[in-house]
Order: C-alpha cells, then sequence, then structure tokens
C-alpha cells in the first residue's frame, strides 16, 4: 500500500526541497565544538557519507559566528544555524551564509525582535524552522494548559507564524517536538490540520540508542504512516551518524525508502540450520554499498524459507548440508553452508 502524503507549501534549503511533495529529507546536528569549524566540517562529511541531506549547527555565542562561517563556505550539505535566546546571532548566522535558521518562540524575544530575522531572511532567501520543544514553551501557555500539550505546543508555533506572517514572511517551516511519541504525534497531526506548512519530525529528547530509535520510531512512524511530514531528525544520545541510519531505517519501514539493499531476516528458532544472526548481519554490511532498491532475505530453515519470504528479490534459506537460493519465492539454486552467504551475495549482484 503507497502512503498519500499530506500536501504542503515547498521552502528551499540550500539545494534541498522540504515540503511540496519532495522526498522526505534526513537530517541531524553536529555535536562538535561550534568554534571549531576543522571538526565540525570533519564531522558534517561523516554526516554526508552517512546519507545526511541538512545539518543543523549549534551558534551559541558571538565567538562562534566565524567558525559558522568557514562551515558554511565549505559544507558539502546546507546549513541550518541553531539559534536561542539573542536574535542578533540570527542576523549574524545570515550573514555568515545558513541556508535556514532555526528560532524557537519560548526565548527569542519581542515581536521587533523577530521582525528583524524575518527582513534579514527574506533578503537573503533564508527559510526559517520554527521549533516548538516542549521543555522551552513560553510561561504563559504552561499555565493556560496546565503543562505541554498538544494543543500547547500548536498555539506557540501558530503565534510565531502569524508573527512572521505579519512580517510579509512565507517561507516558513514548523517543528512541534515534546520528549514523548502519544505528545508529539498529537501535536504534529493538529498542526496539520491547521496550517499546510512542511513539518519538520522529531521526538526530542528521545535517549539512548535502543530507546531513542524505538520512541522515535513510534512516533515518526505514525506520522509518517498518516502522510505527515516533509523532513525529519531522529534525536539519538548517541553519534549524529547513528541518527541518520535511524532515519532511514524508519523511512523505509514506513515505505518511503527505496534504495539500496533491504535485508529482512526471520527471528530465530530451534529450527534454524544456520546462523541467522550473524549472516545476516553480514549481508547487510557486504551490500550496502548497492544503491537500486533490492530485498533480501536471510530465513533460518525451509519452513521460512522461499514461501514466507517470498516478496524478497533474492534469499537463502538454511538446510542440514547445504542451504537454498531462492529468488521471488522460486527455488534457483542450492550451496554449501559455508558458502551460502557468498553464493547469495554474487545472485543479489548478478540479479
Amino acid at each position: 500500500m503507497t502512503t498519500t502524503r499530506a500536501h504542503t507549501r515547498p521552502i528551499r534549503v540550500g539545494g534541498v526541497t522540504i515540503g511540496g511533495g519532495a522526498d522526505i529529507s534526513v537530517q541531524s546536528m553536529t555535536n562538535t565544538d561550534p568554534h571549531d569549524a576543522p571538526a565540525t566540517l570533519a564531522q558534517i562529511e561523516r554526516l554526508r557519507a552517512a546519507g545526511c541531506h541538512i545539518v543543523r549547527v549549534a551558534v551559541p555565542d558571538k565567538a562562534a559566528v566565524p567558525a559558522l562561517a568557514a562551515v558554511c563556505a565549505a559544507s558539502p550539505l546546507p546549513v541550518v544555524a541553531d539559534i536561542h535566546f539573542d536574535y542578533r546571532l540570527a542576523l549574524d548566522a545570515v550573514a555568515a551564509g545558513a541556508a535556514k535558521i532555526r528560532l524557537n518562540p519560548g526565548n527569542i524575544g519581542a515581536p521587533e525582535r523577530v521582525r528583524a530575522v524575518a527582513d534579514a531572511c527574506r533578503r537573503a532567501g533564508v527559510p526559517i524552522r520554527v521549533g516548538v520543544n516542549g521543555g522551552s514553551l513560553p510561561g504563559g501557555l504552561l499555565a493556560q494548559y496546565g503543562g505541554v500539550t498538544p494543543e500547547a505546543l500548536v498555539e506557540a508555533a501558530l503565534d510565531q507564524v502569524a508573527l512572521l506572517h505579519q512580517f510579509d514572511f512565507e517561507d516558513i517551516c514548523v517543528a512541534l517536538k515534546a520528549s514523548d511519541a502519544p505528545t508529539t504525534v498529537a501535536a504534529c497531526r493538529l498542526m496539520a490540520r491547521r496550517t499546510q506548512l512542511p513539518l519538520h519530525l522529531g521526538v526530542t529528547e528521545a535517549g539512548t540508542r535502543m530507546r531513542g530509535v524505538v520512541t522515535s520510531a513510534v512516533g515518526l512512524g505514525a506520522l509518517l504512516l498518516d502522510g505527515l511530514g516533509d523532513t525529519l531528525r531522529v534525536s539519538l544520545t548517541a553519534d549524529p551518524t547513528e541518527e541518520v541510519a535511524a532515519g532511514f531505517a524508519i523511512l523505509r519501514a514506513a515505505g518511503l525508502y527505496r534504495r539500496g539493499a533491504d535485508v529482512i531476516a526471520c527471528p530465530t528458532c530451534g529450527r534454524c540450520r544456520i546462523d541467522v544472526i550473524r549472516l545476516a548481519a553480514e549481508a547487510e554490511q557486504r551490500l550496502a554499498h548497492l544503491t537500486r532498491p533490492v530485498t533480501v532475505a536471510v530465513m533460518g530453515c525451509a519452513v521460512n524459507g522461499p514461501g514466507e519470504a517470498r516478496r524478497a528479490d533474492a534469499g537463502i534459506a538454511g538446510g542440514d548440508d547445504a542451504g537454498l537460493l531462492f529468488c521471488r519465492g522460486e527455488i534457483v539454486g542450492r550451496a554449501p553452508q559455508d558458502k551460502l552467504l557468498d553464493a547469495l551475495c554474487d545472485l543479489v549482484e548478478h540479479l
């Protein structure tokens, strides 16, 4: 089944389109010292190699602006400047060449400050992401709604969007992030009913690798299957390249990314005749260079072999002395167990 995506207004972040039916882009954020341009650029290159489309860089103070300018000048990815508290840093970031500005309505200050940022971004052709986090909602909204609620997140975003519109600024993307999936999902669904602005998806403070990926998969997956979301970041307490890998895995699971090898494997049981865990992991590594879409199955026995993995373009199933090779449910050969992975990779390469 194909998910029908919601129509949103497109914006351009450097060479990447967000919204308007464009492919969903995957983002991450550097965690290097923002005053250290070489270290930040080195990490951005690793993110690019991992498939990242857009990178966000913190701008904590005036001293970080020269490094930001150097990063923007040399980065292979569009750079989003992450701004909090001091609107003047947003003005500096635009001048430094940032492709997008992230503002938090909970801490950016008076309307005149927002106007100054909007004017600078309009002149430079730079879009603004209104990034609302549960941890930084304006105090009045927290009191009004009794805490971090979907309605409070949406109202904070809409207030800032209305202010930007008042200042004749239209190139806006919105993110509404709580630290739990249900609140985030409800907020994004509500926002999508109120506006056609492109949505940046993410669950903030999702946690360490296992917890963070699961929480993000639940939240982002629900929204993606609703047809919502134009760009995303999986927030992990881990190396940023892992965020990128998780983002693509979530898109793939939602049926929104078809590129490279998708290795499916049985969950193992007492019928297994091969080391499915090792072989599936090795198959992923050996086929990681592929760019064309292909589904590859590693199955432990004939019970879960060609029949259950019938949708796979190529696969193997374990046997007592030799394993089966199959394509789309049809047996195409056999190979000794110690040659089974080689035979599978050869089969995939020659499909």
